[in-house]
């Protein structure tokens, strides 16, 4: 039996799914929430094999105390996923500096206390898995979420070099970028001001968030079978270091790769000629 720590449990994400998928195996959660009461009633059937916290995962003190009580309560964490997290648009010139740093704080700092707060742990019983949420958005950005992607990406490099540097201890590193799926998290767009700073810029942003908000309840991805996805990659013989969700998004990422490799490649003479 597996102990998960889970943060971002807002009924509708992908948090409770994970939580559903480790319970229906047979492990025990700790699910964390901003506003743990709303998930009260979905705890209440599973008993003790559930624990649910109060987190805000910006606050440090709360991320230490949170992992503190989960490590008392089942004697350790034995998987990690940093679910926490969302963006808010604005143009790389003209959001807001408020909305740049809240938007660093959730995507990337806060994962950061979190696994700072987690290892220790994971260390000395020399195994344990660490599942972070990134995006596609994290390798290929997106007009109108530049800070959203640059925190994704920088995400993406920090699971890089945390996977060498835990794996001698016996734990491991899964890096999940998610296209599009049918969870809450365009839902919040609907109602969002518009708080762009440079007038050039509102008509794109205005645009960007019309064609998010019209596309909540129709993403492709289903976070059930997203889940079950990500269990069977950290499952496999030789896990991958990440693994990308959802048809649109895969294509999206092979075309990524394909592009950048045929630029390199282009101009493999001005590269090389860099030297000595």
């Amino acid at each position: 039996m597996r102990t998960w720590f889970i943060t971002g449990g807002t009924p509708g994400g992908f948090g409770l799914v994970y939580a559903e998928a480790a319970l229906e195996q047979g492990d025990q959660v700790v699910v964390t929430a901003r506003r743990p009461a709303e998930l009260r009633e979905w705890a209440e059937p599973y008993g003790d094999r559930v624990l649910v916290l109060q987190l805000d995962v910006t606050d440090a003190e709360q991320v230490r105390a949170a992992v503190t009580a989960a490590e008392e309560r089942f004697g350790g964490i034995d998987v990690l996923v940093n679910n926490a997290g969302r963006g808010w648009f604005g143009s790389v010139e003209g959001a807001p500096d408020e909305t740049v740093r809240r938007t660093f704080d959730l995507n990337l700092f806060a994962v950061v206390e979190v696994l700072r707060a987690v290892l220790p742990g994971m260390r000395a019983r020399g195994d344990g898995w660490i599942v972070n949420m990134s995006s596609v958005a994290g390798l290929v950005s997106t007009q109108g979420f530049g800070y959203y992607s640059a925190a994704k990406f920088a995400l993406e490099g920090l699971s890089e070099a945390l996977r060498h540097e835990v794996e001698p201890f016996g734990v491991r590193v899964l890096v999940v970028e998610p296209g599009a799926f049918r969870t809450r998290a365009f839902a919040g767009f609907h109602d969002e001001p518009v708080n762009e700073t440079v007038d050039a810029y509102v008509p794109m942003v205005e645009g960007v968030k019309a064609a998010f908000a019209d596309h909540d309840g129709k993403q492709e991805g289903d976070p059930e079978r997203g889940v079950r996805a990500v269990i069977s990659a950290m499952d496999a013989p030789v896990p991958p270091q990440r693994i990308v969700l959802g048809n649109s998004g895969y294509d999206v990422v092979v075309a990524m790769h394909e592009n950048a490799l045929t630029e390199l490649r282009a101009n493999e003479k001005l590269s090389r000629g860099a030297d000595f």
